[in-house]
């Protein structure tokens, strides 16, 4: 079965479709208007970013995070020599025993059953506790400058939403 339409019909649908491509033209230029005005605020929020919110950040973290970073340090010193001095005398030379005790038995044994001895080669040299700690103090000075950030973004509701059309500023 085919389709024949009058020529008024055909008439009507192609004056439909140019106003359809008309529309469809306009919603393009629109579309690529809206991406340069987005590239355009993402400019600016970067701009603002490295104007306003890095140096709060700063000013934040030198007022209430470098104080108690610096109050700690000595603690953790502390804690970390308490703990190496700890560690050194009394787990490494237990540890030392347990394990030369047990060796001592295995040779004895193989030695009897005509087996080879076993040769402890001495341990590897690990990282100290230093880097985990350096490594926890930098995600807290994280967490606080993110928090600055934070707060002095959410500090003004009009920073973020206009009631009003939008107007270039007064220069």
């Amino acid at each position: 079965m085919s389709v024949s339409l009058s020529k008024k019909r055909k008439k009507e649908l192609r004056k439909l479709q140019g106003t359809a491509n008309k529309v469809l033209a306009a919603q393009r230029e629109v579309a690529a208007e809206a991406a340069e005005v987005a590239r355009a605020a993402g400019r600016q929020l970067s701009a603002i970013n490295h104007e306003v919110v890095a140096p709060e950040a700063r000013k934040k973290y030198h007022e209430y995070v470098e104080p108690y970073v610096d109050r700690a340090t000595p603690y953790v010193r502390d804690g970390y020599d308490k703990g190496k001095r700890f560690f050194d005398r009394r787990v490494i030379p237990a540890a030392g025993t347990v394990v030369g005790r047990a060796i001592g038995a295995y040779d004895a044994t193989a030695a009897k059953l005509g087996k080879k001895q076993v040769i402890v080669e001495p341990p590897k040299k690990k990282s100290s506790a230093g880097a985990v700690i350096a490594a926890i103090l930098g995600v807290a000075a994280a967490v606080a400058i993110f928090a600055a950030a934070w707060k002095t973004l959410s500090a003004d509701d009009e920073l973020w939403v206009a009631d009003d059309a939008v107007a270039a500023p007064d220069a």
